[in-house]
């Protein structure tokens, strides 16, 4: 337990590190019309997006594509070999595959440890969770053996991650998928027999159900966006009313729930839900939900969270971000990025060695690039709110003969991978999801020692 509780004062002296950074802004004035489901009291959730409308800019841009998510997760697949295995679970309307990342020290072995999945992307429009989810993935990979965090899942949990459930949706830019079909109303309900008719189910849907049936998921969460808060079962009543209905765990849900937002700076000082969480039939009730059928079906206990205000956050804020090459070959460089005056170094990633450094707008910085084997560079920017890039091309260092230093990282990974430089919340809620993880684990581990000791010393049967 004591390290659940590393991982929770981790995510809170993160969130107090960068307060306003971590500020959320612009709440409710960035979506188009047409996406507020009724009327409610206090702040109003995004829901559905009006498909007709047209938007003057393209809201995905900066976001990684279907195709780019797609070589991404290949590229992940090589990169960590060692800990990962990538399979499909089937197919989008569209023929888009709905590919996953199994991160384990046995991928693809079964093992008498907790199965965990993350799903992203259910709904089109609301594309944060398959970016984080992929970053949570490369975080993982990039401090196995060196961060106790990321050893302990790969060592002692199961990690699946399907980064987008609904890849047409997010194509088209709408809630549904490529039938405009809400996939989080096109599960089994316990209480109506809305979708009982298995051959007019989604792709995706029957794809998610067959995964349950292959795998034994002790819990899960799927991430959504439109408000911030987490949400536990049951999602509907029997009679249609809004009202609290409770589920047969619903100490242990909202215990769960409670865990995740009290981790989350903004989530926990919600002013719309007390907590930062709520049970989903009190918060409008919906059938045919994957929560529910989860946890009726599969015996997964599932979280969805709603983890961002806007659902299409500006991938490029503010601050500056850009890339490292090397004037000998222009080979990317995973160096280091330094502000003038700031005691804090950003490392450009390992891959296509991008760097993203989040700063107050409105001010004049002067940024220097480094890396073992280089010269520096710096120049001076002036930061407006839109953000600025800046790539670097730096010379490597030479000896008395002229001939170049060489540096001693030739790292050639991977692909193309959108790191967010707009809301550190991404980042916050990526620590938070692991201490989620991470609880959920030690949890299950806790009981299970515990029966020992009652149990005694004794050698194992076989049955």
């Amino acid at each position: 337990m004591k390290l659940v509780f590393s991982i929770l004062f981790l995510s809170v002296s993160f969130s107090t590190f960068l307060p306003l950074a971590i500020a959320r802004g612009g709440l409710h004035n960035s979506n188009p019309p047409g996406l507020e489901y009724g009327p409610r009291t206090g702040s109003r959730r995004h829901l559905f997006e009006d498909d007709e409308s047209e938007t003057r800019v393209d809201v995905a841009q900066g976001y990684m594509t279907n195709t780019e998510l797609e070589r991404a997760i290949k590229a992940f697949g090589q990169k960590c070999s060692n800990i990962s295995r990538v399979y499909s679970i089937g197919e989008s309307v569209n023929g888009v595959p709905l590919w996953v990342i199994e991160i384990s020290d046995k991928p693809g072995e079964e093992e008498p440890e907790p199965a965990f999945k993350y799903i992203g992307n259910v709904h089109g429009d609301e594309p944060v969770g398959r970016e984080l989810l992929m970053l949570l993935a490369n975080w993982i990979c990039d401090n196995y053996l060196k961060d106790p965090l990321a050893t302990s899942i790969v060592d002692g949990v199961h990690l699946h991650i399907l980064p987008s459930m609904n890849p047409d949706g997010f194509l088209l830019r709408r809630r549904g998928n490529a039938n405009n079909i809400d996939l989080n109303r096109d599960f089994p309900d316990q209480f109506f027999p809305v979708n009982d008719y298995v051959n007019e189910r989604q792709p995706e849907t029957r794809a998610i159900m067959k995964w349950l049936r292959e795998i034994q998921f002790t819990a899960s969460a799927s991430l959504h966006g439109g408000a911030l808060v987490a949400n536990y079962p049951w999602d509907g009543t029997q009679d249609k009313r809004k009202n609290y209905f409770a589920c047969p765990d619903d100490e242990t849900f909202r215990f769960l729930a409670s865990v995740y937002s009290g981790s989350h700076h903004n989530m926990s000082l919600s002013k719309e839900f007390e907590g930062g969480i709520t049970n989903g039939a009190s918060w409008y009730p919906i059938y045919g939900g994957m929560q529910d059928w989860n946890y009726i079906h599969a015996g997964c206990f599932e979280l969805t969270l709603e983890i961002s205000d806007n659902k299409w956050p500006i991938a490029n804020e503010t601050g500056v971000h850009g890339r490292i090459f090397s004037s000998d070959g222009g080979r990317p460089l995973p160096g280091f990025i330094v502000i003038k005056g700031i005691n804090y170094t950003v490392q450009a990633s390992r891959g296509i060695a991008d760097y993203h450094r989040l700063l107050a707008s409105g001010g004049r910085y002067e940024v220097t690039a480094s890396a073992p084997g280089y010269k520096s560079k710096t120049t001076g920017i002036w930061l407006d709110k839109a953000g600025t890039n800046v790539d670097f091309v730096l010379d490597p260092n030479v000896n008395l003969r002229g001939i170049p230093l060489r540096s001693a990282c030739e790292c050639r990974w991977g692909t193309r991978s959108v790191i967010w430089d707009t809301h550190l919340e991404v980042y916050l809620l990526l620590i938070v999801i692991v201490g989620f993880l991470l609880f959920l684990c030690k949890r299950r581990t806790y009981s299970r020692l515990k029966q020992r000791q009652l149990a005694g010393p004794k050698r194992p049967v076989v049955v």
